[in-house]
């Protein structure tokens, strides 16, 4: 797994999962296609702008088209198959999750040699950037902002490329981890502390 092989995983997983929101948000087939590549392509927009890296690098022919397809088969879909939307949403958000923290993180690693701030940040903002913009645009409250564990996968993603753990098994065994991870948080209701005074309000 290389860097290009995550940066089409973390594309096609977010528009997937920017799809799904829109389905079951019943959005207009446009909606679909403009919330789905919102989703795709927002963490990387966000963090080339901060990086400094051009973001016109982001709009190559092959990867629109990918995305584009993409949401074309979701569309397509039967019902049948489309009734968990939000078990969907939340896997397909796993996958870019990981896939897009790595890719962030490496980038920056290259960037910036092995400055582990700015791999942290890289790998934060193009993990979930997306994401929460997906969210914002859908009206809900961001999934990375609340008691989700979106933030720790992405500074664990980044550990591991610091570390320099980037061989393609290395990557694929992280992103399956990560995955995990996630799911095994959403099934067993894993969620991150609330300041002190929020806690003893939520008792």
């Amino acid at each position: 797994m290389s860097w290009i092989v995550l940066h089409f995983i973390g594309i096609i997983s977010y528009a997937a999962s920017g799809a799904f929101v829109a389905l079951e948000a019943k959005y207009s087939f446009i909606g679909v296609y403009a919330l789905g590549l919102t989703t795709a392509f927002g963490g990387a927009l966000i963090r080339n702008v901060i990086i400094g890296v051009p973001v016109t690098e982001l709009w190559d022919p092959i990867i629109i088209f990918t995305v584009l397809m993409t949401l074309t088969i979701i569309v397509l879909l039967p019902l049948k198959l489309l009734n968990h939307w939000r078990r969907w949403s939340l896997f397909f958000d796993s996958i870019g999750l990981a896939s897009f923290a790595l890719q962030g993180a490496m980038l920056a690693k290259e960037m910036f040699t092995n400055d582990f701030g700015v791999i942290i940040l890289a790998s934060m903002f193009t993990g979930i950037g997306g994401g929460m913009i997906r969210d914002i645009i859908a009206q809900r409250k961001p999934l990375a902002l609340k008691e989700e564990i979106h933030a720790i996968l992405t500074i664990l993603c980044a550990f591991c490329i610091w570390l320099g753990w980037d061989s393609p098994f290395e990557l694929t065994v992280i992103v399956l981890v990560v995955v995990a991870l996630r799911m095994s948080a959403i099934h067993y209701n894993w969620r991150l502390p609330l300041p002190y005074h929020l806690h003893k309000e939520s008792e």
